[in-house]
């Protein structure tokens, strides 16, 4: 109270006078500060005359020493320190710190027993009249080192698989009459990363704090871990020890590649001081051990079989296997597996070309889904054999089924049922296993034609037959589709069809289609068409009530469907294209006296307004004459 009662009236005194008065100011007191840490006291100076830069010096009251004044430093005089000082200060331990010409600070590294009473921070006089305080003090209090940190089970360095869990324990507990708090943090040095101030490509090593209790127990993950805090993948809790002492456990859910490193436990004793600010008084790091984490990609492998090459017939079962090697026992993840198939059939040989499709696949939660051919979800099965082992069945293997086949295996390490944003750790795949399915031999043949008949006119029924014959020794079908194009245009030179651009020549149009199993399905709305089946070999296209835009080139498109040896149906590959038949559309007898009629009717109209228009014109002029006599 005293302190700030002199810096009042120094105040008032420097403003009644209407003169610069000298200050001196230190933080309030008093002070705490551990015994065996530093202390930073800061001091200023301002409204003084003279050189903006400043000199200053310490003095220490001693509380055993009745009062008496102790030199600690000083920046202008090397001989200023008493005896108990000057070795402290020739070796840094006690020192001057300069933050600018009017603001220094004294530190002492380490902090004893002794050093606890009243220092005092002065500064010489530069100014043409003495006004003002040249000195503040401030108290103080030097307190025992009661802060503990230890550890339960230290890191031994042997590598740990990919995706194991890591727990580490820390305990720290601080016994002191001040009302202090205690933070923890954990952290890791190691690991390696490009520097961004030096040389190109140089790396260095890092330290990263990973998550915290700070003093107010708030738990903060450090700056790289916030999103893996975020996700849940780092947890730090504070547990009850045996008396009284904190215990502090942070774990790690699924240790990366990158987590290697060498790991420590930090423990901080907090105080606040009468400014309100909080400051550090004492901190011990306690090194837990080396962290070695092996990568899933040294062990991993994911293999298929059979191996090599497998020939069935159409209808048989296909039956592969997929087993994943390398996984570690001890570390619980979730696995998805995929079988892709690339290729196309030509005869009974399998292209290694084509676009890899998905024909199944597995979750980490053991749901199959299919791929583009759900179909296969009634007559195939994915299954979990056992663990690390999957396999796929084709109860009836078809013709579209051959290809290569590989399995394809997502490793969620550490993570039995991965979110859906969740990467995979690792994504590997098995060789191929070519499928080889062999048909019967299928000859198949299309043939177009018009039924002989009257001339066909606008509005008449136009009928386009497609006869298609199958040859096979088991159960066939046909399936037929009808295409149309557009009646042909001028023959065109080699050079001028060389400049039509792909979009000028003019797609075939689906017109309809008779599904081998006797379905029928149209595909254009704008005129009344229906499709049906005459006899065994024999398919029909109507048109009822044609239009104009009907006309063009029609042909039909025949496909062998086979049955298998389980009833189920399917595409033996085996296609079969038509002759062209056009179909051209006469006027009728109505469509050929419109003409004339229209002509007619437009002659008569013409001579009859020329027949008014003379006779009007001649009436006019002999009445003009008329009244001209008069």
């Amino acid at each position: 109270m005293a302190p700030m009662k002199t810096a009042i009236f120094l105040l008032v005194h420097c403003a009644l006078q209407g003169a610069v008065c000298r200050d001196v100011t230190l933080p309030p007191g008093p002070l705490f500060r551990v015994a065996g840490f530093p202390l930073s006291l800061p001091c200023s100076v301002s409204g003084f005359e003279g050189s903006r830069t400043q000199e200053f010096e310490w003095f220490l009251y001693r509380d055993n020493a009745g009062g008496r004044q102790m030199g600690v430093v000083s920046t202008r005089d090397k001989g200023f320190p008493y005896a108990p000082f000057q070795s402290r200060v020739r070796n840094g331990e006690v020192r001057v710190e300069r933050d600018s010409g009017d603001k220094v600070r004294l530190v002492m590294q380490r902090l004893r027993a002794e050093d606890q009473g009243k220092y005092e921070c002065y500064t010489p006089s530069t100014d043409s009249t003495y006004q003002g305080n040249y000195s503040a003090k401030i108290s103080v209090k030097v307190i025992p080192d009661t802060l503990q940190i230890s550890y339960t089970r230290s890191l031994t360095g042997q590598p740990v698989p990919e995706g194991a869990e890591l727990t580490l324990t820390c305990s720290a507990n601080i016994q002191s009459q001040q009302l202090t708090h205690l933070s923890i943090t954990f952290g890791k040095r190691g690991g390696v990363e490009s520097s961004s101030g030096g040389v190109a490509g140089e790396e260095v090593s890092t330290t990263r704090e990973i998550i915290s209790i700070d003093k107010l127990l708030g738990v903060v993950p450090g700056h790289s871990y916030k999103k893996s805090y975020d996700d849940g993948e780092i947890r730090l809790e504070k547990r009850n020890g045996e008396g009284g002492q904190g215990v502090y456990v942070m774990s790690m859910r699924a240790v990366k590649p990158e987590d290697s490193g060498a790991y420590f436990c930090e423990a901080s004793q907090w105080i606040r001081d009468p400014d309100r600010s909080w400051q550090k008084i004492a901190q011990r790091t306690l090194d837990i051990g080396n962290l070695t984490v092996q990568q899933l990609a040294e062990t991993l492998s994911v293999a298929s079989s059979p191996r090599g090459e497998v020939t069935l017939q159409v209808g048989s079962p296909l039956i592969l296997t997929c087993e994943v090697l390398g996984l570690p026992p001890e570390v619980n993840s979730g696995l998805l597996v995929q079988w892709m198939r690339r290729g196309s059939v030509s005869g009974d040989e399998v292209s290694s070309g084509g676009v890899e499709v998905e024909v199944a696949r597995m979750s980490p939660d053991g749901i199959v889904s299919w791929g583009d051919d759900i179909s296969r979800a009634d007559g195939g099965s994915m299954e979990k054999v056992s663990e690390g082992k999957f396999s796929l069945k084709l109860f009836s293997a078809r013709p579209s089924d051959s290809g290569v086949y590989r399995c394809v295996v997502s490793v969620y390490a550490g993570r039995r049922n991965p979110g859906l944003s969740t990467p995979a750790t690792i994504t590997q795949k098995s060789d191929g296993v070519t499928v080889n399915l062999k048909t019967k031999d299928i000859l198949i043949s299309a043939v177009a034609q018009i039924p002989h008949g009257p001339l066909l006119k606008r509005g008449s029924t136009v009928t386009v037959l497609c006869n298609a014959t199958v040859r096979t020794s088991g159960s066939a079908q046909a399936q037929i589709q009808w295409f149309r194009r557009p009646m042909p245009g001028p023959v065109l030179t080699e050079s001028e069809s060389s400049l039509l651009e792909p979009a000028d020549v003019e797609q075939p149009t689906l017109m309809a289609a008779l599904m081998y199993s006797g379905v029928a399905k149209i595909y254009i709305n704008s005129s009344e068409i229906s499709v049906d089946r005459l006899s065994a070999v024999t398919y029909r296209l109507r048109i009822h009530s044609a239009a104009m835009e009907d006309q063009g080139v029609y042909s039909c498109h025949a496909e062998a469907w086979g049955q298998d040896p389980h009833g189920g149906w399917y595409n033996t590959g085996a296609k079969a294209e038509s002759n062209a038949v056009t179909v051209y559309l006469y006027a009728r007898a109505a469509d050929l006296l419109l003409i004339p009629l229209v002509v007619g009717v437009s002659s008569a109209l013409f001579i009859c307004i020329l027949i008014i228009s003379t006779v009007t014109c001649c009436f006019m002029s002999r009445l003009a004459k008329q009244r001209a006599r008069k």
